[in-house]
């Protein structure tokens, strides 16, 4: 089980503001200060409540068989007097400890790797009747062996299918005779806050353990990677849950249970479990083809800031911002450029800009779909045929920027809080830019400007303001002239840092 640790501030309880709550319009009713008509109308919300159910027994009896263990074994090497590192879970780590130090009493090669086995613990469940199983990635990676035990306690050997790390799913496969349980899975986008949830897995390897809770929120991003739509839980979820099932009230999977947030390393009511509707697509791939086949347009994206939205007569920070093309990539091929803002894709709305890489790798490969953009104050629709994703090349090293004090010919931008100067031969030298970047260097930044808030730094390149070309300081000054008769509050920036390009938001000074 993935943990991300920390500490949690808890709020007073909220069935003491209630109880005070009712003793207070009590007291009031029996003074006659209010009616029976106001104490109906505060009362009347609590009747639509649904009451918990009476049991859980029914259901769990009905899902148990559907639920399996899982453990692997990995060989580990090490090498001699590395006495610390055993995972003090291992029920033979004492012994290990008394055998390396035996034999570096016996005068035995301290530095002479050795081989150990090591087993970890985790869960999963049956999708089909076939014998698939899906699980966590992380419970399956690098093992040498895989072993599942049902819900009857027979073990079988277990087979990788096929594994995607971006979601950290695993699709496992077992062969057997006996008749297999399997799960249907649930539509994750219809689960609501507040909805009741089962999970059941392998905690801390004791077997088949059902808990039970809410869903306490809805698309949450723990940083996991660039696809993350979690639930979060408080159904207890500890170490050996990973990869186990979350279940609605109708038996149905919505999720599988992958990371906790925890201080100590055991549930304090805040788990995590990846949505039904992320996974499924990514099976479905891992099945057919043993890999996971994505969506992909060729863009790089950043958020859209409410200063940017401003300057560019957006009505609210929303979608994403097209911050570089790729070559010859979709994106390209399609007429989309830098500074567009993707608003929605294949009828999907893109809210936030994280949502659109999930959105883009769930859509088939070859189709042609409509993306409705922002561009120069303007909504417009572009149709782009989507390819797929490969293997991404590694991220450019950023350039180092030295500081700079010779002189230049340089010009303050006081509505910017920045100085500038056109790209020379020395500058490019200097700041090490590259032969095609033109445009005006920052030489300085005010400290207590936005645009340092913001992140612009000595040796940044601006290129574009408002969308406009600025090669000359001239050109910057129209710009921003422009947009202050526009009454814009905010200006959107063109910049390059390092081998990074994006757009950024600054707030007009004066």
């Amino acid at each position: 089980m993935a943990e991300f640790q920390g500490f949690l501030a808890f709020s007073p309880r909220p069935d003491l503001k209630m109880n005070w709550e009712f003793s207070v319009f009590q007291k009031l009713f029996m003074a006659g200060v209010i009616g029976l008509g106001a104490m109906m109308s505060v009362a009347a919300p609590q009747a639509f409540a649904r009451t918990p159910p009476d049991s859980f027994a029914d259901l769990t009896e009905k899902l148990l068989p559907a639920v399996v263990n899982i453990s692997t074994t990995q060989t580990v090497q090490r090498r001699g007097g590395e006495l610390d590192d055993l995972d003090p879970s291992e029920p033979l780590e004492e012994w290990f400890k008394d055998y390396e130090r035996r034999q570096h009493e016996d005068g035995d090669d301290q530095a002479k790797p050795r081989k150990r086995k090591q087993t970890s613990l985790g869960s999963g469940f049956i999708i089909d009747k076939a014998g698939f199983i899906v699980t966590n990635n992380h419970v399956v990676e690098n093992a040498d062996k895989i072993s599942v035990t049902l819900h009857d306690d027979t073990v079988l050997d277990a087979k990788l299918v096929g594994r995607d790390e971006k979601t950290d799913i695993a699709l496992l496969k077992i062969t057997t005779t006996r008749e297999l349980t399997p799960v249907p899975w649930g539509n994750s986008d219809k689960v609501r806050v507040g909805d009741w949830v089962l999970a059941i897995g392998n905690p801390f390897g004791l077997g088949g353990t059902v808990t039970s809770g809410i869903i306490s929120a809805r698309a949450r991003d723990i940083s996991a990677g660039q696809y993350d739509d979690f639930f979060q839980t408080d159904a207890a979820i500890n170490k050996g849950n990973s990869g186990g099932p979350l279940f609605n009230m109708d038996g149905e999977v919505v999720g599988i249970n992958t990371a906790i947030f925890s201080p100590s390393g055991a549930s304090v009511g805040v788990g995590f479990a990846a949505a039904a509707n992320l996974v499924k697509p990514v099976l479905s791939d891992l099945k057919q083809y043993g890999r996971t086949r994505r969506g992909w347009i060729g863009v790089q994206i950043q958020s859209v800031s409410p200063e940017m939205a401003e300057s560019i007569g957006l009505d609210k920070a929303r979608g994403a911002m097209i911050a570089e093309v790729g070559e010859g990539g979709p994106a390209q091929k399609a007429g989309l450029s830098m500074g567009d803002i993707i608003l929605s894709f294949d009828g999907k709305p893109v809210d936030k800009m994280r949502a659109l890489p999930r959105i883009v790798a769930e859509t088939p490969i070859d189709k042609t779909v409509d993306v409705v953009i922002w561009r120069k104050g303007k909504q417009m629709t572009i149709k782009a045929k989507v390819a797929e994703l490969k293997e991404e090349a590694p991220a450019a090293a950023m350039a180092a920027v030295t500081d700079d004090k010779a002189q230049a010919e340089k010009t303050e931008l006081a509505a910017l809080g920045l100085t500038v100067a056109p790209v020379t031969d020395r500058l490019r030298k200097r700041y090490q830019l590259e032969d095609s970047v033109n445009g005006l260097v920052v030489l300085d930044v005010d400290d207590d400007g936005d645009a340092a808030s913001k992140g612009i730094r000595k040796g940044d390149v601006i290129d574009e303001i408002q969308q406009m070309a600025v090669l000359s300081v001239e050109e910057a000054k129209t710009a921003l002239e422009k947009a202050k008769q526009d009454k814009r509050k905010s200006v959107l920036l063109r910049v390059l840092s390092g081998k990074k390009i994006g757009f950024v938001g600054i707030k007009l000074a004066g």
